[in-house]
């Protein structure tokens, strides 16, 4: 087994994981927020973000399908070792991760159904960017009105519009994470 699978975890998993998906769990609750999240370092190409999200939310029940450069050996040893999550296939993951581009397309991924909606999947989007610039969101945990850069306006009012079903969004950069619940609609920014 190589350094780098061993290596990368939480220093102090109690701690750190309940920091991290205390994180998470803040912009969940308040979308348009960006919340710093730190502790893991996993393999490239994933981010520290996206590495603290696994290793918080995932374990040897939650399904993961690992998207485009994230599909690498490395990776799934890391998070095999450090979650004991399963790889699968977009068709029956609990998470994703991948850039957007590699994630595509949304309807490859579980929405839930009338009577289990929470049966959907989450996308862990890794973006070049993260910033409170961009895309106007409004919906529950936003008062009046909050921005955050998101890679595909398009692609999430399609997702909202399945509401109650639909994915969720968590998106990382660096150590920073923000997200967007299928409850929150999102619309281009109006220039005054």
């Amino acid at each position: 087994m190589q350094a780098d699978t061993l290596s990368g975890g939480f220093g102090d998993p109690a701690i750190q994981s309940a920091h991290a998906f205390r994180s998470v769990m803040e912009a969940m609750a308040r979308p348009g927020t960006i919340h710093d999240i730190a502790g893991a370092v996993p393999p490239g190409p994933l981010s520290p973000a996206a590495g603290a999200v696994l290793l918080t939310l995932c374990d040897t029940e939650t399904p993961v399908h690992l998207a485009g450069a994230a599909h690498c050996e490395a990776v799934r040893r890391w998070l095999a070792f450090h979650t004991g999550a399963p790889i699968t296939g977009p068709a029956h993951c609990m998470f994703a991760v991948g850039t957007w581009a590699d994630l595509m397309p949304l309807s490859n991924y579980p929405v839930g159904t009338s009577d289990y909606p929470d049966r959907s999947a989450t996308l862990i989007v890794e973006c070049p960017v993260l910033a409170t610039t961009g895309a106007t969101l409004t919906g529950p945990g936003i008062k009046d009105h909050a921005t955050l850069s998101v890679p595909d306006i398009a692609a999430l009012q399609s997702n909202r519009a399945l509401f109650p079903l639909g994915l969720d969004f968590v998106l990382t950069h660096g150590d920073r994470v923000a997200a967007l619940p299928r409850s929150t609609t999102v619309r281009a920014t109006e220039v005054s």
